[in-house]
């Protein structure tokens, strides 16, 4: 084992890893963790004995603590995170905003940032047919409908004049899941970029990319998204 826990992960420019990179960034213990990036090439390393061995899905993230326990799924490797490292608590301090927080990151994750993942599977066939198993511009533009469609009321959230989903002074774990999904909603293939269409939103995500934990986040300038790639 090595001496600090592994996670295997992927490029910013996949949103489930981002979610946990973003996390681990902001709570201020990205340098515990020793990364191990796969390409997320078609039948790549994540998709090999080795990998799946851990996790038999072959997605990122995978979470191998010192000890040699396993956790994988996004909200399981946080929430573990959150309660057992020193920092402040990502996903909420007291039992409510806990609860709040929860909330929200499943409002945001299952209504928009799923359905633009969706929409890329069934509108993209690049990462190969174990994962682009339909290909299907009906459903993709149903979820990009959907997706929009939730998009604005998190807008409408946002419009009270809070800075965050919570409206406390630092972001909670929906505000990099909805970071997340505002990053993946301008690569090419989604072409859907919220900021764009919801006035609010581009304050959120203004205010996200002055914050030196998502500039840490996206440092490898692999997101696909051009105004995060370019020189700075």
């Amino acid at each position: 084992m090595t001496a600090k826990p592994r996670l295997f992960t992927s490029p910013s420019a996949f949103p489930n890893p981002q979610r946990v990179r973003l996390f681990l960034h902001e709570k201020g213990i990205a340098d515990g963790f020793e990364e191990h990036i796969y390409d997320m090439a078609p039948g790549g390393e994540q998709r090999q004995w080795r990998h799946l061995k851990m996790n038999p899905w072959g997605e990122t993230p995978t979470l191998r603590l010192t000890d040699g326990t396993i956790l994988s799924e996004t909200s399981a490797i946080v929430r573990y995170l959150d309660q057992a490292l020193p920092g402040r608590r990502i996903m909420g301090e007291t039992p409510m905003e806990q609860g709040l927080d929860a909330m929200w990151d499943n409002r945001i994750w299952v209504h928009i940032l799923y359905r633009i993942t969706t929409m890329f599977h069934v509108l993209h066939q690049g990462l190969g047919p174990k994962l682009e198993l339909t290909h299907n511009p009906a459903w993709g533009e149903h979820c990009r409908k959907e997706a929009l469609s939730h998009a604005g009321l998190v807008n409408r959230h946002l419009a009270d004049g809070r800075d965050w989903m919570l409206g406390g002074a630092a972001p909670t774990f929906s505000d990099i899941t909805l970071a997340t999904a505002i990053a993946f909603s301008k690569f090419p293939v989604n072409a859907t970029p919220l900021d764009e269409r919801f006035e609010h939103l581009d304050a959120f995500w203004r205010r996200w990319q002055q914050r030196p934990a998502f500039q840490a986040a996206y440092a490898d300038r692999n997101s696909g998204v051009a105004e995060l790639d370019a020189p700075q």
